[in-house]
């Protein structure tokens, strides 16, 4: 009887054991930029390239719609701390002030405003601090083509 008991306990500790090893996924931070461009590449063309600081910037398109990827807190173009989605357009001489107010009082993801040349920009901040699984990252791009879809259907 003891044994009868036992066996079912050893499958359930076996299978809580092995449980954490099926779940477990890459966490990726902003000093991993080759996985961060792996995950863009998978919403459309993206490369890598350096900024004007010589810190690294994914320049990539979703929809026909160019975004850059823009890495911050970097030590000597390494190391970087976060990443912030940009993308900008030319405006067509309808876009407004109001047009970015609505935008930012209506929608939840994306920082919108007008730029010195008075063109359209659309930013939004990601915290990779100790590091995000792929799949949130993934998540992550999925949202960011969203909002560019959104923006660009609301403001043009």
């Amino acid at each position: 009887m003891r044994l009868t008991v036992f066996l079912p306990m050893i499958a359930v500790a076996s299978t809580l054991s092995a449980a954490p090893a099926a779940f477990a996924q890459t966490m990726i931070d902003a000093t991993n930029i080759d996985e961060i461009v792996n995950i863009a590449r998978g919403y459309g063309s993206a490369t890598i390239q350096l900024d004007t600081l010589g810190d690294p910037q994914i320049l990539g398109r979703i929809d026909g719609i160019q975004y850059t990827v823009n890495f911050y807190d970097c030590e000597n173009g390494e190391n970087c701390k976060s990443i912030q989605f940009r993308a900008a357009w030319t405006n067509p001489g309808t876009v407004t002030l109001e047009d970015m107010n609505r935008w930012n009082q209506d929608k939840r993801f994306g920082k919108a405003y007008l730029d010195m040349e008075n063109d359209p920009v659309i930013e939004w901040d990601v915290n990779l601090f100790a590091g995000v699984s792929s799949r949130n990252l993934d998540d992550t791009f999925d949202w960011w083509k969203i909002v560019l879809q959104n923006f660009s259907a609301d403001t043009f």
